[in-house]
């Protein structure tokens, strides 16, 4: 997929990050996003937001395709702060939050590590779940990285 595909993106991707001082802003793949205008940053889940599909690791209800319509009208959102601070949001019990099966890590911080996914090797995998297999892609293709992701897991 080449870069003139970035601008016909039309998922609604979301991240709520908070700054807890757990991710570099150098190596902050959800900051990488937002500099390709392919995710938002956001400071609090409100509005339409409130029904977007939320990845949150403790959740009981894993990824499916029963929620590509969820994220087609609503969005995606992932949470991108230390597992320390993610115990304390409240935004992780709702109905419409979501956990990842376990995927291996590629990035180069946790490479080989199981459940130790950047933002957006997550973003990736949940696209990729929902069958938005040319946005996953593209979301990774903006990282040396990002192929690996792909041959590890899928």
């Amino acid at each position: 997929m080449n870069n003139s595909k970035a601008t016909e993106f039309s998922l609604k991707l979301y991240c709520l990050r908070y700054e807890d001082g757990g991710c570099s802003k150098k190596k902050c793949t959800a900051l990488k996003l937002k500099r390709h205008n392919l995710l938002k940053i956001i400071n609090k889940v409100k509005g339409s937001l409130n029904n977007a599909l939320i990845l949150n690791p403790f959740s009981k209800k894993e990824v499916s395709i029963n929620d590509r319509k969820r994220i087609l009208k609503y969005g995606l959102i992932v949470i991108d702060c230390s597992w320390k601070t993610l115990l304390n949001i409240k935004y992780l019990n709702k109905e419409n939050s979501r956990r990842l099966p376990r995927l291996m890590a590629a990035n180069p911080v946790n490479y080989g590590k199981w459940e130790k996914l950047t933002s957006a090797e997550a973003i990736a995998a949940t696209l990729i779940i929902t069958k938005f297999d040319d946005y996953a892609k593209l979301i990774l293709s903006k990282f040396s990285w990002g192929n690996e992701f792909f041959k590890r897991n899928y």
